[in-house]
């Protein structure tokens, strides 16, 4: 049963949600966006981002049912975010919805992200637009899609709209950082690194009205905003490759128990046998692979690429936990000895160590790297030909 507007006056209040409007120069919209969204939530905040024009006097009308911020020299869109967000984080609120005041959001879709934050109460909720409109301009829809393909670059999330400016955001994970960045590409890098503090980022449907060419206002600056947001994707691109996707990816496999994968990964589930066993041979496989600190990060990748099972993979590139490391080193360093003719089976196991590794490097590279492939290879073997006999479910 549709509620009515009241009634989503009173769920904003008890959901501690509010709306924040920036704006800069958008006197000839400002009014009616500001009337629209009070009809459905009374915690409104306008953020004037040192506007020129007489927005200054069309906000005084609303002086008692508004909370105005103001500042005189224009900051750009981030600013004037980031201090809204602040403003609404003092005041207690626990989430808020962004909206722009261009007129081209409309107040009827805020029952949208109020029924989907039901659902998903710590994600960031994106309204994503209906981008395939008349009146929408090749620009913007290549930079829309230059947005999103970056975006699931850097987070492997993938939207249909990631510059909408129509946004919920769980304020708890916002209080707690710090941005870089001040301009339109804020939106790009809060959106980006919420979701590397393990926020889902998902969308909505909405409504959009985009004027024709000779009514549009736009304060984006095409080779400036464009040069400044190209900077910022490349900075995330490579953290998120060195460091918050293998990060996030194996805190995801780290929450699932060993007991919990062998019963529904290896005899629970419909995987061809074949595929079972090479995902645990490519697990120790790369468990012994020298590229220390980087194992994981790999293996991840390249399952990822062979469609191998993750979870297996996980559990068997364990096979280097510090109790089995002096062993491999061990073999690895006997076996590169045996293949350059030097063997010596009584080195002692307790005087193995990095630094003797260091002094007998290319031993110990072509050790390990055999080693990798002879036990990589009889765990696959074995594990092929214990499954095809046990008792694992077809």
């Amino acid at each position: 049963m549709k509620k009515s507007k009241s009634q989503y006056q009173q769920r904003f209040k008890e959901k501690k949600c509010c709306v924040l409007i920036p704006t800069y120069n958008n006197a000839t919209t400002i009014t009616d966006v500001i009337k629209g969204v009070l009809e459905y939530c009374h915690d409104v905040y306008v953020i004037n981002d040192g506007s020129t024009d007489n927005t200054v006097s069309l906000l005084e009308g609303f002086n008692t049912s508004i909370k105005i911020i103001s500042y005189q020299q224009n900051q750009g869109k981030g600013h004037a975010l980031k201090t809204g967000f602040r403003k609404a984080i003092e005041d207690g609120f626990e989430y808020a919805v962004t909206i722009d005041s261009d007129g081209q959001h409309f107040a009827h879709d805020l029952p949208v992200f109020l029924e989907k934050l039901e659902d998903e109460p710590n994600a960031v909720i994106i309204g994503a637009r209906q981008l395939n409109q008349e009146n929408m301009s090749g620009g913007s829809s290549f930079a829309n899609k230059f947005s999103n393909f970056w975006f699931k670059v850097e987070t492997s999330y993938s939207l249909q709209d990631t510059q909408s400016g129509y946004r919920l955001y769980p304020l708890k994970h916002i209080s707690k950082m710090r941005f870089f960045t001040k301009k339109y590409e804020f939106e790009i890098e809060i959106m980006v690194r919420l979701s590397w503090r393990g926020c889902k980022v998902i969308s909505v449907p909405i409504d959009v009205f985009y004027p024709t060419k000779e009514e549009r206002i736009s304060h984006f600056r095409p080779f400036k905003d464009f040069f400044r947001i190209s900077i910022l994707n490349t900075v995330l691109v490579f953290l998120a490759l060195i460091f918050f996707l293998p990060r996030n990816i194996i805190w995801k496999y780290k929450k699932k128990k060993l007991k919990q994968i062998i019963k529904e990964d290896i005899f629970g589930s419909n995987i061809p046998t074949h595929k079972i066993a090479i995902s645990i041979g490519f697990g120790v496989f790369m468990g012994i692979v020298p590229i220390w600190g980087y194992q994981l990060a790999a293996g991840f990748a390249l399952a990822h690429i062979f469609k191998l099972n993750k979870s297996i993979f996980f559990v068997f590139a364990n096979i280097s936990l510090p109790p089995m490391i002096p062993l491999i080193l061990y073999l690895s360093y006997i076996l590169g000895a045996a293949l350059f003719g030097e063997i010596n089976w009584l080195i002692n196991i307790d005087n193995i160590s990095f630094e003797t590794i260091k002094d007998n490097l290319k031993l110990y590279l072509v050790g390990s790297m055999a080693l990798a492939v002879l036990a990589g290879s009889l765990f696959g073997i074995a594990s092929y030909f214990i499954l095809k006999f046990s008792a694992r479910k077809k």
